[in-house]
């Protein structure tokens, strides 16, 4: 069977689902435990109350007065509450529920009081002659009777705050929710933009090698085949183990190692600490691909890809750098970067928003360009299960 919540109830469902798991909130889950802890809860007040009369005399009688009089709100707050739940009018009419309650108070508080001198009675603190009408309207007893007026205001302004908070968690909850759908739906839509584009460059690498050499084509093809899978699988996930991306990249380079033959060299520099570290999926191969294109591919003699990935603290420091011809003089990363770099930029800031992240773009001292992207180091995977139980 399917549980669906919507935004309205979500809150009160996952208040249950935390109650649940404790002793407390099971029992209060039953009417027969919600009655016991009533129970003990305005008794332990009556008893509160009752304690200056412990060591000055009449402590028994004291205690049998309060314990009819909390018993009897104990028994009159369940009314107000129902009452002020079968109001016709939504939380934001706070007036009209303010004049409803103002109509139903004087009965609900009569009724609480006879409650009280009903329960003094069998209790033996006071004459049974003190329920008949002349007594409970007398003037002695309206004193008691605006005292208790005075409570059911407490109680109906303490379920009025409830409810406002009820409703303010409830608002928080859906814009919570509403800003998480957002955010999913951005990277979703970064991620579908950046598949066609990985595509389409790889199946122009591919077509300007069918002619010339349709053996190495068919290598190609079947290593594009390969990234195609991985990418379906991954299409739902916006992170993977590291290991995976490296497998991913490791297909993207031997289509490219096939076009540029010895030109193109490349080193892969991963801590073994690392491999299974939560990544972007297809986050790497955007970058490489920059990196040859714009680096090594306009030089005649080729050049290196270097891809590290180390621990750092509590960090993981990825660096893509190429030995080509480097950043042209003015170069910025907001202005100029393509669309792989920019989607690439975007989905790692979108994952770890509020500064968490670090994505940069450099010439490097030695000659060609660095990019260097700084991430919360958390593992995922099998290498978290090994470390769970270990």
């Amino acid at each position: 069977m399917i549980s669906v919540r919507t935004p309205a109830n979500e809150w009160t469902a996952i208040e249950e689902d935390r109650v649940k798991t404790s002793w407390l909130g099971r029992l209060t889950m039953r009417w027969w435990g919600r009655l016991l802890i009533a129970a003990i809860g305005w008794t332990g007040l009556a008893l509160m109350f009752s304690l200056p009369n412990l060591m000055t005399g009449g402590f028994d009688k004291e205690f049998k007065m309060y314990c009819a009089q909390f018993w009897a709100w104990g028994m009159v707050t369940p009314l107000i509450i129902a009452f002020d739940r079968r109001l016709p009018f939504s939380g934001k009419q706070l007036g009209m529920r303010v004049l409803a309650h103002l109509a139903a108070s004087p009965i609900l508080t009569l009724i609480g009081f006879y409650i009280m001198k009903a329960l003094r009675v069998s209790l033996g603190t006071d004459p049974p002659s003190s329920l008949f009408p002349n007594q409970v309207f007398s003037i002695m007893a309206v004193g008691w009777q605006l005292w208790f007026w005075l409570i059911y205001w407490i109680v109906a302004g303490a379920i009025q705050a409830y409810r406002y908070y009820e409703r303010y968690m409830n608002t928080e909850l859906r814009l919570e929710r509403l800003e998480h759908s957002f955010s999913e739906a951005r990277l979703n839509a970064l991620r579908m933009q950046l598949d066609p584009h990985f595509l389409f460059n790889a199946l122009n690498t591919i077509s300007s090698h069918v002619e010339r050499d349709p053996k190495l084509t068919r290598r190609m093809i079947e290593h594009l085949g390969d990234l195609l899978r991985m990418s379906l699988e991954s299409k739902d996930r916006q992170e993977v183990p590291l290991t995976e991306e490296i497998a991913f990249l490791e297909h993207y380079l031997e289509i490219q190692k096939i076009r540029f033959g010895d030109a193109l060299r490349v080193v892969m520099d991963v801590a073994p600490e690392v491999k299974y570290a939560a990544v972007p999926s297809m986050f790497i191969q955007p970058l490489v691909e920059n990196a040859i294109r714009h680096g090594i591919s306009r030089r005649a003699a080729g050049g290196t890809i270097v891809v590290r990935a180390k621990p750092l603290g509590e960090r993981l420091e990825i660096r893509v750098q190429d030995d080509g011809v480097g950043l042209p003089l003015g170069w910025k990363l907001e202005q100029q970067e393509g669309l792989g770099l920019s989607i690439t930029r975007q989905r790692i800031a979108g994952l770890h928003p509020n500064g968490t992240s670090r994505f940069a773009v450099r010439n490097r001292m030695e000659g060609g360009t660095e990019v260097e992207v700084s991430l919360p180091l958390r593992l995922v995977g099998d290498e978290k299960s090994e470390r769970a139980y270990a």
